[in-house]
This record gives structure tokens, sequence and C-alpha cells, in this order.
């Protein structure tokens, strides 16, 4: 009977035991994707994949990327893309780069497991008050190893220039919007019309190619260099602040040639919409008004990719992505105006120019203007300066 009962017991020994061993060695198997933490390191490691999901173009709300790394030699010429270049003996000087909200998430990187900015960085955020800080160790080299994209800052685009080296440098932007302001040597090929001027592209593959459009909130240079390298361009980088960056760097860019002043046109507008200066544009205060008072009496369209509505979106608009335009236009009203917008303006021109070239029955205008939409449906305009 006591052998019986020793059986017995063994038996529920082993099976209550199994589940604890399980998932152990989940745990395990997960925590073997960051390497482990060394003696100085700061406690909350993460590896490429969490690092990766809280990257994006627009950036991720409520998240901040921080490149540790000294400025002119490591993160100009290359760092994860919206990252914040706060070098970390420069931290104390530059803390109001880092957010009012103190519950943002803080990814903190440097030059790899040999490096210890990030580090020390992220204790200096902790002793700030900040509550979500986490470290990527393997930084950048493992970033670039694991095929995260690369983005490159203004500063090295003009290096480049200074220095005549060799580069492709590629504005994505609408050809209404670049044709007014590019930066220097750059050649215009909007996103929209990638696959018709690939021949624009450079015939090594091998070459140094760098897109931009209009800032962070404009995704058109991510979108286009995805493409470059579906081509098989294998030094494909991004300049994500964009124009707007540039022009305030280093001031603005000369205008295309054939870009001629745009005078707004004599037509009437309809349902109390105004015109802008830009032809095809409505300004923003009579836009926002119809929308408040009569929003039925328009169809605002919302052109940018459906990611980017995650982020929020305008209740009461529709969504129709900019590369679906074409196709969709027989489903766009006539017998009311048509508004188009998107988060900097370029594509919601481009809409407009769509519309037009195709010779569309459509009453079409644009937000000319930067568009901030919070994730609870509220909105506003940034307008041009």
């Amino acid at each position: 009977m006591n052998a019986k009962r020793l059986s017995l017991l063994a038996v529920l020994l082993a099976g209550l035991g199994s589940a604890p061993l399980t998932v152990s060695t989940v745990a395990l198997a997960a925590d073997a994707a960051v390497v482990q933490p060394r003696e100085g390191w700061y406690k909350s490691l993460v590896g490429f994949d969490f690092v990766r999901q809280n990257v994006d173009i627009p950036p991720r709300k409520g998240v901040m990327i921080v490149d540790s790394r000294p400025a002119a030699r490591q993160f100009d010429p290359g760092h994860i893309p919206g990252a914040v270049n706060i070098p970390d003996t420069q931290f104390e000087k530059m803390v109001d780069k880092l957010p009012a909200d103190k519950a943002t998430l803080l990814i903190f990187y440097c030059g790899g497991v040999d490096c210890p900015k990030s580090h020390k960085s992220a204790f200096m955020a902790e002793a700030l008050g900040y509550s979500n800080i986490k470290v990527y160790a393997e930084g950048f080299p493992d970033w670039t190893a694991k095929g995260g994209g690369v983005s490159v800052s203004a500063a090295y685009i003009k290096k480049l220039m200074d220095e005549k080296s060799a580069y492709t440098l590629i504005d994505a932007r609408a050809r209404r919007v670049s044709d007014k302001g590019m930066i220097p040597t750059a050649i215009a090929v909007s996103d929209t019309d990638f696959d018709k001027h690939v021949d624009k592209l450079p015939a090594d593959k091998k070459s140094l190619v760098i897109y931009y459009c209009g800032g962070l909130e404009c995704p058109l240079s991510d979108k286009s260099a995805d493409k470059a390298r579906k081509l098989g361009y294998t030094n494909v980088v991004t300049f994500p602040e964009g124009y707007p960056e540039w022009e305030k760097t280093f001031g603005a860019g000369p205008a295309s040639a054939g870009a001629a002043e745009v005078k707004t046109g004599a037509a009437k507008p309809t349902a109390a919409l105004v015109a802008g200066k830009e032809k095809g544009s409505v300004t923003p205060a009579s836009f926002q008004q119809v929308w408040k008072e009569n929003p039925g009496s328009i169809l605002l369209v919302d052109v940018r990719d459906a990611k980017e509505l995650l982020e929020g979106n305008i209740k009461g608009a529709v969504n129709i992505p900019m590369n679906d335009l074409e196709k969709k236009l027989s489903n766009l009203p006539k017998d009311k105006p048509v508004v188009f917008f998107c988060g900097t303006g370029s594509r919601a021109g481009e809409a407009y120019d769509t519309v037009k070239l195709l010779g569309a029955d459509v009453q079409a205008w644009f937000i000319d203007a930067g568009v901030k939409i919070a994730p609870d449906g509220s909105f506003s305009i940034v307008e041009r300066k």
C-alpha cells in the first residue's frame, strides 16, 4: 500500500510540476531575443522586435525613440527613423527635447552592447521622473543587421552636397508642392508616380538613394523607399523630417523653373467654402465653419493610408487612400463639393490635381495645410507659414 501511495504521489508531483516548467520555458524563449543585462546597465531591456513595433512614420503617439550617440559622426549619417538625438554627454542641456508627459515610453539606444551611453541616459531620464523607460542594448548595429530602416539628418545631406559626394536625393511629395521649393540637388518623383519614373533611379543598385517628403507626418518617403528596395536597391535611406526641417535649418530651396505663381480663381465657391491662395484650395477658416454648421453639405475625403487612420480619424469623413483615388472617382458625388485632406496637405493637393487631370465632373477642393487628428476624432488645422 505504501508503495502504491508513493507511486501515486510521484505522479501527482510530476503533473503539478509540468505547468510551471512549460511557462518557464516560454519565458526563457522570449528573453532569448534580448541580450542579458550586464553590470551598470539599465534594468529594463528590449530587443529588435519590440523596437520595430514602436517605430513608424508618422511617429507613434506616446513613444519617443532616443539616440544617445554623438550627432555628427554617428547620428547624422544613420539612425532609427523618427529617433530624437540627445547625446548622453549633452543630456542635461537638451532635456527640453524630452516629452512633457513623463509616462511616455522612452526607448534609448546607442552603438551596441559595448556602448554605455543609452544606459547612462536612461538612468538620467529616470531621475527626472520618467516612468516608462526601456533600453535597446544591442542598438543601431543590431537594428541595421536585422534589416531595420535607416534615416539620415539634414546636416548629413548638407555634408554630402558640400563634399560633392555621389547620391540621389528624391522628393516624394506631389509636384504642386515640390515645385514651390525643394532641397537643392533633389529630383521630384511623387510617390504616386513612382512606377512611371523608375528610370530616374541610378543604374547601380548599390548607390545611395535618399527619399524625403513633407515632414514626420508624411509617409510618402517611407513608401517610396520601400518600393525602391523591392526593386533591388540596397542603400536606400530616408530623411523623415523632410523639407520643413531643411527649410528651418538651411532656408528655402529653389522653386521649379516651370513653377508659376498661382492666383486664386474667380470661380464662386459653393457651400460657403472660400477659395484659398493655392488653386483649388479652401481656406481652413471657411472649411471649419462649414464642417461645424452644415457638414452634410460637403463630402470630406481623407486620402491618407488606412494605417494612418489608426492614430485618429475625423468622424464623418470617408477614407479613399491616394493610391486608390483614380479607381474610385465614380464614387464621388457631383451634386456637392468634395474636400480632400491629409496630414500635411501634399496628398490632398495631389488628389485635387488627379480629379482635374482626369476631367471628373466633381466640385473638388483641398485643404492646403496640416491636419492634426486626435484619437477622439477632434482635429486642428496648422496653416502654412
